[in-house]
Formats: C-alpha cells, structure tokens, sequence
C-alpha cells in the first residue's frame, strides 16, 4: 500500500523527469477572441481586413489552430443580423471582442460591460459615449476611430479641383447612422465658404441607392460626396456603377471605393487599423485593461485617384494634384 508521502514523492520524480517541452504546451492554454465584421465574407476588403488581422496576431506570437481560437461574424449592413450577431459573440464568452464600427459596437457595449473590446473605423467615440476620453476610455472598450470630422471639408475641397465647375453636390449617407449626420454638418460648413449647394441623399438599401441618385440627376448635378458606413462598403460596385452613369464626379472615403472605379478617394487605410488591433488585442491577452489603453486616430491619410474614370468623365486631372496622390490608378 502506497502512503500519501510516498504517492507524492512519486509524482515529484514523475514531474521532474517529464520534458520540458511537455510542460509548455500544457500551461499554454487556448485563448479565444471575437471579431465582428460590418461588410461580408464575400466582401474583398472585409477579408483584407480579416488577414490583416490574423497577420498582425500571428507576428505577435498568437497562432490561429494552436494558441488562438478566432470566432468571425459578418453582418452585412443588416441590424438585425448586427445584434443577432453580437448577442451569438457574447454567449461565447470570448477574452477580447474586436468589432467594426458603431453599428456593431453600439448592440456590444449596451448588452456587455465586461468582455474586452477593441473597436476599429468608430466616429466620435467620445461624443457617442463609447469611452470617458480618447487618453482614458475608462471602460471595457478602447481602439481605433474613423477620422477627424475636418477631413469632410477636404473631400469638398479635392472635388472642386478635380470638377471646378462643380456648384451642387449630393452627399450619399445612411440615415440613421450618427457619423452620417455628423460627416454633413461639418459638409455643410466647408460648402458655405465654397459656396456649393450640397442636398443630402438619404438611402438604406440598392433600391434606394439608384432611386435616389436617379432623382437627383433630374436636377442640374455637379458631384457626388458618398460618406462612410456600412451600406456604402456592401453596394460599393452599385455605387460606383451609378455615379459613372449619370456622369458624376464622386469622392469616396475608402480606397477600395476608387480601386472598384470611382473617381477618387481621401480618408485613412482602415485595412492598417485592424493589423494595429492585433497589438491591443496583444496587450489585451497578456492582462492590461482597455480603460488603460488610449483611443487612437488615424496618423496617415491616403489620396488615391483613378486615371480611368477621370477620362470617362471627360476630366483632366491637374500635374499637381497627381503629384500630390499617394495613388494613381491607370
């Protein structure tokens, strides 16, 4: 009969003679994080994003399949399936959530104050009463924003130089999203020192993209600003197809928008947020609390211009605008 001190004498020698190796792959335990998708899977910069960040993780040592679990959700621009989807992320218990935009964060924060996230391409995460203050989140919740509402007065300003003629402007933007609203006040400031007519167009769904950009048309139209958001992402081809159409010149916010045909883009690389993410998501696994970790805005800006559709417009872009592009699409 083995007695206690003999039982753990010998468990004592078993543990001692077992590898070291062995020992490390039994204390390294399989962490699991969410990521919450606002495009598709089908979508191409959805997936960009998606391997930006698993890249990012993967340089950081968390390897999908051997230490890291990663649960994706697409919502398409549809917000029942964007709560649906939260609802599902959350029941998983994950130790960080990643999640794209407000409309994906705003069903996260108001269902969990408890799970970690990291949040990209969020507008005023401030004034939405994401977090305390950019320095301080002060809650579960820290990441990246979208941009500075300033930018808004440059997409004017680029407009003009490319369309000098341009005097009545559409602004394409989805009701309903805060950004939307916001994104055409700071518009409509820009556009009274310009003095350009801007008419807001409102659309939630493909019908309602080409309804209201049929009815705009109708009207002498000069230009075509199309703000952030989700709808804008998913119907970016429909989007694209209908500005060259009627003939408008468009800015976009997104390059992929200019690398689909349109005319021109300025905004920041969200594709780069995400592979950012990946180190908040680090920093996050290893036990620092997002209340502590600062928001982040974008530091680069990228001009990207479509040589292609400029000439199906019958435009000529100018020397000095094409030096000053960080992109020319032939």
């Amino acid at each position: 009969m083995t007695t206690r001190r003999e039982f753990i004498t010998l468990l004592g020698g078993a543990a001692a003679a077992w590898p070291v190796g062995a020992w490390g792959q039994q204390a390294e335990r399989l962490r699991r994080i969410g990521v919450l998708f606002n495009l598709g899977e089908d979508n191409a910069e959805d997936r960009a994003r998606n391997a930006a960040l698993t890249q990012g993780l993967a340089q950081l040592g968390w390897i999908e399949g051997k230490n890291l679990r990663i649960e994706r959700r697409f919502s398409p621009g549809d917000p029942e399936r964007i709560r649906k989807n939260v609802e599902e992320m959350i029941a998983l218990a994950p130790d960080v959530i990643v999640a794209s935009g407000g409309a994906s964060l705003t069903p996260l924060l108001q269902l969990s104050r408890t799970i970690p996230v990291v949040f990209t391409i969020v507008p005023d995460p401030v004034g939405m009463g994401f977090v305390d203050s950019m320095a301080r989140p002060g809650g579960n919740a820290t990441g990246f924003s979208q941009f500075e509402y300033g930018l808004t007065g440059k997409w004017l300003e680029l407009l003009r130089e490319v369309a000098p003629g341009v005097a009545r402007v559409g602004v394409l933007r989805e009701p309903g999203l805060t950004a939307a609203l916001t994104q055409f006040a700071a518009l409509q400031a820009a556009a009274l020192s310009l003095r350009v007519e801007l008419v807001a167009l409102n659309a939630r769904n493909a019908a309602e993209v080409e309804h209201t950009l049929t009815d705009f048309v109708r009207s002498p139209a000069d230009g075509l600003i199309v703000t952030s958001g989700p709808l804008m992402g998913v119907h970016r081809d429909l989007i694209v197809g209908e500005a060259a159409r009627h003939k408008l010149p468009a800015i976009y916010v997104t390059r992929y928008m200019t690398a689909a045909g349109g005319l021109m883009s300025y905004g920041p690389d969200f594709v780069d947020q995400y592979r950012r993410a990946a180190e908040y998501v680090d920093r996050i696994l290893k036990g620092e609390k997002p209340a502590d970790l600062p928001v982040q805005a974008p530091t680069k800006y990228e001009l990207v211009i479509n040589l292609k559709a400029a000439k199906a417009l019958g435009l000529t872009v100018s020397p000095s605008l094409l030096a000053r592009a960080d992109e020319v699409i032939e």
